[in-house]
């Protein structure tokens, strides 16, 4: 749900960019990207009927990570800021 948010919100604007995932051991320990614009199709796709609590600091180091000239990177989620 938080790369919904965060990738939503960029193709809205009309903004591509480039998503990238640290790969496993398994398949060569190496990086991942991929090129995201808004004529190309997306689908997220969620398992079980409750909707996600959205952690905002996560969002927040997301959208920031987005806006970079690196990309959307994909991290670990943040532990909950209390408030």
């Amino acid at each position: 749900m938080h790369l919904q948010v965060v990738i939503g919100s960029k193709l809205r604007r009309g903004e591509s960019f480039f998503l990238s995932w640290n790969d496993a051991p398994a398949i060569g320990d190496g990086r991942s990207s991929v090129w995201l614009h808004a004529s190309i199709p997306l689908y997220f796709k969620y398992y079980g009927g409750k909707t996600p609590v959205l952690n905002r600091a996560w969002i927040d180091v997301l959208t920031t990570s987005a806006n970079s000239g690196q990309g959307l990177l994909l991290t670990a989620e943040p532990a909950r800021q209390r408030g």
